[in-house]
């Protein structure tokens, strides 16, 4: 990593998601959320998975990850270096090994190394070169710490398909497609009834 060496990140995360855990706590963010615009503005609606941010910088953004029943994502890597902090819930988790002298990997260049459970009180850091990808089980919420971006884009791939292509982040993305995830404040207020009932706030 350029701007963290991933131990000090790791470390230096771990720290602030166990903090910002306490149901007090996020309870006092997520009603900081609700009245600033910006990170409302930030926060992003999928089918199936929504992205609340709770801080966000230069240097790192915080974000609260509500999966939707039935989730799951397509083997990729990222832009930036990531710290998770399991709430509720639980999701299968495979990591891939890939030659790093291969450019622009395909599903038949990746390897399953390692399957796992991450379950609640689970943490773990992740590397922006690593290739993953979750399936998610009902009522999963996680706590999410990226550091600053390494790249400008991260690689997708499809298993049936076997199709792969490069992905950008926002400050390459039209206003359009900003516009079509970006969360409504009547999603974040049923995104506040699910969590109230999940018990991680009070």
């Amino acid at each position: 990593m350029v701007t963290y060496e991933l131990e000090n990140f790791s470390s230096k995360s771990q720290e602030i998601l166990e903090d910002l855990s306490n149901r007090r706590k996020l309870k006092q963010y997520l009603r900081a959320v609700k009245k600033d615009q910006r990170l409302l503005s930030l926060s992003e609606h999928y089918d199936i998975l929504d992205k609340v941010v709770l801080y966000a910088d230069e240097q790192c953004r915080i974000r609260l990850h509500i999966f939707g029943d039935g989730y799951f994502d397509r083997p990729h890597n990222h832009r930036w270096s990531y710290s998770s902090k399991i709430l509720s819930g639980s999701y299968r988790h495979t990591i891939y090994s890939v030659s790093p002298a291969i450019d622009m990997p395909t599903m038949e260049h990746l390897t399953p190394i390692l399957i796992r459970r991450e379950r609640a009180g689970d943490f773990y850091t992740l590397h922006h070169s690593q290739y993953h990808s979750v399936t998610a089980s009902s009522g999963t919420v996680t706590l999410i710490y990226r550091g600053p971006a390494e790249t400008d884009r991260f690689r997708v791939m499809d298993r049936v398909s076997h199709e792969a292509w490069w992905q950008y982040g926002a400050n390459i993305e039209s206003q359009a497609e900003k516009e079509n995830k970006r969360m409504s404040p009547e999603r974040f207020n049923l995104l506040i009834e699910k969590i109230e009932k999940l018990e991680l706030i009070c």
